[in-house]
């Protein structure tokens, strides 16, 4: 067989300007752009620090009982979806002087920024909640334990549910606490789980603490056959200056820690509220005549709970010794 005949040197310079306008042609189709995969490693999470099941509920307690008072210039900002937006949404944010004290004493004024008037005027305490809202003309009023939500937005607002956030109850040495730890995408935690004795247990309150600093990062408190009350969130721990100690309690050697960045969540209030605190001091003296709110002369009187019949009844009640 006669031999192949090899290929020229112009014939071999024709073949690769071919190959090189088809590889042209091809990423031309594509966009002319290769793209380059590259593996990304996940983000390493937070270096963790260890603690016990009792050092964890030794420091919990001892921020509980640690605050007695607080008295603080908050911004507060509601999210979308809030009843709390109705009343304060034209405004973005509202600027409030907080004022709260054990057991159950909360007043929180809210104003407008800027001009300075007041949005809002609340105020609750062992027994009733009452609240002022000038620009509606209304001053609701009703019991501390309420748990009916109104048939109105407006009828939703609970000055205690600040309260919940903000002095907390201590874990008392009879309740029964589970200890776990728990990982998600972006942190490590460790959750206390207070159990509710009687009948039938259930779960009183979840407390989660961020391992990375280990303070509190997450309280939840729940209600009878499970349902979740509150969800509060607490970031950005600072030192609070010139701190003084509760009544009954030593002066601590350490400068105390409050979360300066807090959200409250309380799904079937429709309450979510974002509460960026600006200044706040630590158990001074508070006179009780500041949490007493009075109602606004020519106001809507407002009883929050109350049913149909009774409101009824109420507004159509004569004064003793009236005529029938």
């Amino acid at each position: 067989m006669p031999a192949k005949s090899q290929p020229t040197p112009t014939t071999r310079r024709n073949l690769l300007r071919f190959s090189l306008a088809t590889l042209a042609l091809i990423f031309a189709g594509c966009g002319g752009q290769v793209s380059v995969v590259k593996n990304t490693p996940p983000a390493e999470k937070p270096v963790v620090k260890d603690a016990t099941r009792e050092e964890l509920l030794e420091k919990y307690n001892s921020t509980a009982a640690s605050i007695h008072s607080l008295n603080a210039t908050v911004e507060l900002k509601p999210i979308a979806g809030s009843k709390y937006s109705g009343i304060i949404e034209e405004y973005h944010e509202v600027k409030a002087f907080l004022l709260a004290e054990r057991p159950a004493y909360i007043r929180v004024i809210g104003q407008a920024p800027v001009i300075g008037t007041t949005v809002f005027d609340m105020a609750s305490d062992t027994q009733e909640f009452r609240v002022s809202i000038p620009s509606k003309n209304k001053f609701l009023v009703g019991p501390v334990v309420l748990e009916r939500a109104g048939s109105k937005p407006i009828e939703n607002l609970r000055p205690q549910h600040l309260l919940d956030a903000l002095l907390w109850p201590e874990i008392r040495k009879q309740e029964t606490v589970l200890f776990e730890e728990f990982n998600d995408e972006a942190a490590r935690y460790y959750v206390l789980t207070v159990l509710r004795g009687g009948y039938q247990t259930e779960i009183l309150r979840k407390i989660w603490f961020d391992r990375s600093v280990l303070e509190v990062a997450r309280l939840q408190s729940f209600g009878s056959r499970g349902i979740l009350l509150s969800d509060t969130r607490f970031s950005n721990w600072q030192p609070v200056d010139a701190a003084k100690p509760a009544p009954g309690m030593p002066a601590s050697p350490s400068t105390p820690q409050f979360p300066r960045s807090i959200r409250i969540e309380r799904p079937h209030d429709d309450y979510r509220l974002d509460l960026q605190i600006a200044k706040i001091t630590l158990n001074d003296d508070i006179p009780l005549d500041r949490f007493k709110l009075e109602q606004p002369p020519g106001s809507d009187l407002i009883r929050v709970g109350e049913s149909p019949e009774e409101k009824q009844s109420s507004q159509g009640a004569k004064p003793q010794g009236a005529k029938q």
